[in-house]
Formats: structure tokens, sequence, C-alpha cells
């Protein structure tokens, strides 16, 4: 449940920045490789979340491996960022959780 509903809130928060400022998370180096501005880019990313937590609920054994690799990309983003290396660590605490949903789901989700 918490692997689709946080990423929800979480990318619905993205529109709104009411718990945190999210653009202050996303690494200049990869705001410079992209085409768009940081914020654009900060909305896509919401919209990638929201999708990745109804797949989650959906079809869990396909969207936890999805939202595994998702938070890898956020912990590769926050280890170029320096700073927010804690932040990085319980992320990808947070990934294999879902790696084991992921692989909890193939037995339970028939």
């Amino acid at each position: 449940m918490g692997f689709s509903v946080l990423p929800i809130i979480a990318g619905l928060d993205k529109f709104f920045d009411f718990l945190v400022n999210w653009d202050m998370y996303l690494a200049p180096f990869i705001v410079r490789l992209s085409p768009i501005s940081g914020h654009s880019l900060m909305m896509i990313i919401c919209a990638i979340e929201i999708a990745a937590g109804i797949l989650v609920a959906i079809r869990p054994r396909v969207g936890a491996y999805v939202v595994a690799v998702w938070i890898w990309g956020i912990v590769i983003d926050l280890l170029l960022l320096s700073g927010y290396y804690d932040v990085a660590l319980r992320d990808f605490g947070l990934s294999l959780a879902a790696l084991a949903l992921g692989r909890m789901s193939v037995e339970f989700d028939k």
C-alpha cells in the first residue's frame, strides 16, 4: 500500500510544493542535460511518480520493479547533488523494500 500511496502523494505535492520545494532536490547537472527547465522537468517527474504508484496498486509484480528502478534514479540524482547522502541511503533502502515487494508479489499476485 505504501509503494502505491506515497509515490502518488509525492507526485501530487510536486505540483503544489506544500511539503517541500522539490526543485531543490534536482541536481544542476541533470538540469543542464535537459532541454527544458528544472521546474518543467520536475512536473514530468511528478506525472511519472503518480503513474508508478498507480501501477504498483494495479500490477505489483511489475510496478514494484518500476518503483525500485525509479528510486535508483533518485539515489543517483541525490549523489550528484551532494549534501543529501543520508536521503540517498534511505532511498536505497526503500528500493530494496520495493524489490522485496516485487519478489513477494510473484507468489501472492496471481
